[in-house]
């Protein structure tokens, strides 16, 4: 895990609220799985594996918590889902969202880690004065496992 518990739970307390061991296994869960944009049903069912008595219910209002830290990012991918990723200033110091590659034949849902757009971002700020803090961007397209498939048939 790239931020430590030590400083987790400080960022907690400054923002007065509790260290609870939810909160901690949640956010290592998301750690652990950070290429992976996963459902509050998904990480509800590996945090139960450490803390069985954990409900739904905590995980939702842990996730709105991380939210609002900027620790987690919310990603709408479409289908009907809210996913989660580790995202914001989760590593210290606030970085752009990587970008979605979404197969429109299979659904699956590749990143892609470039940020290309800093010269746009740039150039809006040159002639607007808007400060870009980050953006969220989606490619539909078709997969290669997917395109080759299609030649087959």
């Amino acid at each position: 895990m790239s931020i430590s518990q030590e400083k987790f739970k400080e960022m907690l307390k400054a923002k007065g609220l509790k260290v609870t061991n939810q909160r901690l296994l949640v956010l290592e869960v998301l750690a652990e799985h950070r290429d992976k944009h996963m459902t509050a049903e998904d990480i509800y069912e590996l945090v139960k594996e450490d803390y069985p008595e954990i409900g739904l219910a905590t995980i939702y209002r842990t996730m709105q918590l991380l939210l609002e830290m900027q620790l987690v990012d919310r990603v709408n991918l479409d289908d009907g889902c809210i996913r989660y990723e580790i995202g914001g200033l989760f590593d210290g110091e606030f970085r752009h969202h990587h970008h979605h590659l979404i197969c429109r034949t299979c659904g699956r849902v590749f990143p892609f880690k470039d940020d290309l757009l800093e010269d746009l971002e740039g150039q809006i700020e040159g002639k607007t004065g808007f400060r870009v803090l980050d953006h969220e961007l989606k490619f539909y397209g078709q997969c290669r496992e997917c395109q080759e498939k299609e030649v087959t048939d």
